[in-house]
C-alpha cells in the first residue's frame, strides 16, 4: 500500500472518531486500510428516519490525490445497491476532486445528496412510502451482513448527536499528511457540480 495513502487514512480515521459527525460512522476493514465501510442514520423528519444504511468506500493507492469509488450496500430507495455512484467527490469525476476533502467530507456529502431529489448515475426514484418501508427493513439487512457485524454491531447506538464513540487507535502513528478532518463539505464548481456532490 502507498505510504502516503495509508498515513493519510490513518490520520483521518483518528480525526473522524475524535469528533464524530452527526448521523454517520466509518471504519476501514481490518485487512485493508483502502477499503472502508460507512453507515448513515436516516435523519429525523426524512423518509429515511429510523433506518441505517451501510455503504462502501474504495480508495485508490493514489489517495488523497485521487478520489474513492462510492457504493451504497443497504437497500434504501435512493441509490442502487453495490453500484458506483456518480458524485463530484467520487472516482466518476476526478477532475472535481479536492485532496483536502476527507472521509468525513465524503460521507457527509453522500448523506446530503441522499436527502435531495437530484438524479445521477446510481440514483433511483421511489416513493416516500417505499423509503420508509426500506428504513424499517434496514436493520435486519445490516445484521445479516458480515462487515456490519464486525464493524458496527457493537458500536454505540446513533441518536443524531455527537456521541463519544470510541474507535480503535490506528495501528501505526500518523504523520501530518494533508489536512484530514479540516476540509469543508464539497461545493459547486465551474464544471456544474452541486453543493451536495451531484454532477448536473
Amino acid at each position: 500500500m502507498n505510504k502516503v495513502a495509508s498515513t493519510r487514512l490513518r490520520k483521518e480515521y483518528k480525526a473522524f472518531w475524535q469528533d464524530p459527525p452527526e448521523f454517520v460512522k466509518a471504519h476501514p476493514l481490518e485487512s485493508d486500510m483502502l477499503d472502508w465501510r460507512f453507515t448513515i442514520q436516516g435523519p429525523p423528519g426524512s423518509p429515511f428516519e429510523g433506518g441505517e444504511y451501510m455503504g462502501k468506500l474504495k480508495f485508490p493507492e493514489q489517495y488523497p490525490f485521487k478520489p474513492p469509488a462510492i457504493f451504497m450496500l443497504t437497500p434504501n430507495g435512493r441509490f442502487e445497491t453495490d453500484r458506483r455512484l456518480c458524485l463530484s467527490m467520487s472516482d466518476y469525476h476526478p477532475e472535481s476532486w479536492c485532496p483536502a476533502w476527507s472521509v468525513a467530507t465524503i460521507v457527509k456529502g453522500v448523506l446530503s445528496f441522499m436527502l435531495e431529489n437530484e438524479q445521477t448515475t446510481g440514483a433511483i426514484v421511489t416513493s416516500d412510502e417505499k423509503k420508509r418501508e426500506l428504513a424499517k427493513a434496514s436493520h435486519a439487512w445490516n445484521s445479516a451482513h458480515k462487515d456490519y457485524k464486525i464493524l458496527f454491531a457493537t458500536a454505540p447506538a446513533m441518536d443524531g448527536t455527537k456521541a463519544a464513540a470510541a474507535a480503535p487507535e490506528p495501528s501505526a502513528p500518523a504523520a501530518a499528511v494533508g489536512s484530514a478532518g479540516a476540509a469543508q463539505a464539497p461545493v459547486g464548481d465551474a464544471a456544474g457540480t452541486s453543493a451536495s456532490g451531484a454532477v448536473q
